[in-house]
């Protein structure tokens, strides 16, 4: 009688790959692995917003959202919403993970040395925004290149139009930035570098003190779990992340689109070659208009600036909802892995 063979329950190994190894290395790098993988996915979803919201921003004239939407499809076609889109990727993928890291880094740095610990929510919100500030003033220095590449590639129509220039077929993204060293040399990857610095620093610093209050405010711990959400706003725990998201990209960006409205300006008259006009120049124009003797409303000024924020809002909601849910939902599986 041959003897009983014992069959061990545990899986095999895979001679091909080694899941145990590649386990431990998604859990020692669980926060680039999370920042890449919502970045990736947000980032397609949000960035024909992104470019609509360029273009309605550079607009003389008042252009309602869809029409807009039409007319770089019939002239563009599907391609014109991503234009430029591949830079971005790479670049925004790069900036959130660092980013994240840099935010998360902070925290856990605000946590040993027993700095905004209590549990409250103003030391979570502190705590957040001062790993915002240290986030986006650091990397801001890496992102500002292709933040501007982005913005020559969304506006080459108007930029052409301002030249005289008739576009036939838009310049590639290598190409673009070749052009921009031969007119501008290596400093012109930097134009308008002091207002990208600013729009990026107090925009991340706000982004994470908000998300972080709001988080704390509906029941997470300050050591990461999730509680019971409050009886004012009983919703589901899987959408938090989202609306916390949502919430504090809006209201965040909201706060700092005029300084974006005026950076946007000063580099495309700067990529245009056309004079160069002051922060509060630029900023005076948008309010009062053109004519210092014949001044436009203020209010009518205002909501010029604020041209282009509903469909940034719709891109917020979309963009940052969706990077903190599959940020969450990627954490939530590194750590439960086997």
């Amino acid at each position: 009688m041959l003897p009983s063979t014992q069959y061990s329950s545990s899986v095999p190994p895979n001679p091909w790959f080694d899941f145990p190894a590649f386990n431990d290395a998604l859990r020692r790098n669980k926060s680039v692995v999370c920042a890449l993988s919502a970045s990736y996915i947000s980032t397609f979803a949000g960035y024909p917003l992104d470019s609509l919201k360029s273009r309605l921003q550079t607009t003389k004239t008042r252009i309602p959202l869809p029409t807009l939407a039409g007319l770089v499809y019939r002239e563009e076609g599907l391609v014109g919403f991503y234009r430029g889109f591949w830079i971005p990727l790479v670049t925004i993928s790069f900036v959130r993970t660092a980013s994240f890291t840099i935010y998360s880094d902070t925290k856990e740095y605000c946590r040993r040395k027993n700095y905004f610990t209590g549990d409250d929510m103003y030391d979570a919100a502190f705590a957040g925004g001062i790993g915002g500030v240290l986030s986006g003033s650091l990397i801001s220095f890496g992102s500002a290149p292709f933040e501007l590449v982005k913005v020559r590639r969304q506006l080459e129509y108007s930029i052409a139009a301002t030249k005289g220039i008739q576009l036939v077929k838009p310049p590639k993204t290598l190409e673009a930035v070749r052009d921009m060293i031969r007119t501008h040399g290596i400093p012109g990857l930097y134009l308008g570098f002091r207002l990208h610095f600013l729009r990026d620093t107090a925009g991340t610093a706000l982004y994470f003190f908000e998300y972080d209050a709001l988080r704390h405010l509906l029941g997470r711990e300050r050591s990461g779990e999730q509680g019971p959400t409050p009886q004012w706003l009983p919703i589901p725990i899987s959408l938090i992340p989202f609306f916390c998201g949502s919430f504090a990209g809006v209201t965040s960006w909201a706060l700092i689109y005029p300084l974006d409205v005026v950076k946007t300006k000063v580099q495309q008259r700067a990529l245009a070659g056309t004079p160069p006009r002051g922060v509060w120049e630029t900023l005076r124009r948008l309010v009062r208009g053109p004519d210092p003797n014949d001044p436009k409303p203020v209010l009518a000024g205002i909501a010029r600036i604020y041209r282009g924020l509903g469909v940034s809002a719709v891109r917020s909601i979309t963009t940052h909802g969706l990077l903190w849910t599959v940020f969450d939902i990627t954490s939530h599986y590194i750590d439960h892995l086997t």
